[in-house]
């Protein structure tokens, strides 16, 4: 799943490859992944892109006021095609769920995708004058790079949950998901299983150092990137998350997995635990 610092690399891309076009034509491969319905998509047709905004993990392109976002969840991406095909995709066919066309000043025609991987179609789009009227925007809590550390400090205080839940709810901190959530703790030196309410000021700030420091490089090395290569940039940056097996570039420890569902967690025993291994039993209790 793309999080803050691909979004905001996504975000960056769009600034200088769509912005001073204008929208042509809106392909719905799969309806379903329309939360609105009015305005219409149709409506985008005709405008100027006049900019691009995120919201956590949330990604939106601003057409003269009416604005597209998306929410690509765990298998979706935005695909850029310099030479897009004339005609319409075919619905339910492929990855494909919508595709918006482009009209550039110079005369190039062309397009973005957003595509869904798997099974479970969970990409979703609206068509707003508002961002905040998005529920999952509306529910956001602050910016994981824009919180102070004495408001870091208060949510965590505020909480009986473990730390590896804190860092994803998107409810109390925006832009964190698994894979960063699993790099911060293990350059924080915590366990996922830690309360967050009882760590001490100098476990917090650490915490909130890490935080920063893990996001603001990736961003770093993900911004400028060409929207295709992202996924293997934030790849290319992981320490521990989607390691198992492997040794620990910190400590030579073998990197262990905590599954639950389907998903999993990833971390060093040796530098978030004391060694100890933890059980998956526990997760029932750790992601609600």
């Amino acid at each position: 799943m793309p999080e803050l610092p691909e979004i905001m690399a996504l975000e960056q891309f769009l600034v200088e490859h769509a912005v001073g076009a204008v929208v042509g034509r809106v392909d719905v491969a799969a309806l379903s992944v329309l939360k609105t319905f009015d305005p219409p998509v149709t409506a985008l047709s005709g405008r100027d892109v006049t900019g691009a905004g995120h919201w956590g993990k949330h990604l939106g392109l601003d057409c003269d006021g009416l604005w597209l976002i998306t929410h690509l969840s765990r298998g979706g991406w935005l695909r850029w095609i310099d030479e897009p095909g004339a005609a319409p995709p075919k619905p339910g066919k492929g990855p494909l769920a919508l595709r918006v066309h482009f009209f550039t000043p110079e005369g190039a025609t062309p397009a973005f995708d957003l595509t869904e991987a798997g099974t479970k179609k969970r990409l979703a789009v609206w068509i707003t004058a508002d961002p905040q009227s998005v529920p999952g925007i509306a529910r956001l809590g602050p910016d994981a790079l824009e919180i102070s550390e004495d408001h870091f400090a208060e949510l965590l205080a505020g909480t009986s949950q473990r730390l590896k839940t804190v860092l994803a709810d998107q409810t109390v901190l925006a832009g964190i998901g698994n894979a960063y959530s699993d790099e911060i703790l293990h350059a924080a030196r915590l366990s996922p299983f830690a309360t967050a309410s009882t760590l001490g000021a100098d476990k917090v700030a650490e915490l909130y150092r890490a935080m920063r420091g893990i996001l603001t490089d990736a961003i770093t090395r993900s911004v400028g990137q060409d929207a295709a290569r992202l996924k293997g940039e934030k790849r290319s940056g992981m320490q521990v998350h989607a390691r198992t097996g492997l040794p620990c570039p910190v400590c030579g420890d073998t990197v262990r997995e905590v599954a639950y569902a389907d998903k999993s967690f990833q971390y060093c025993p040796t530098c978030q635990t004391g060694g100890k291994i933890l059980a998956d039993r526990r997760m029932s209790r750790l992601l609600k």
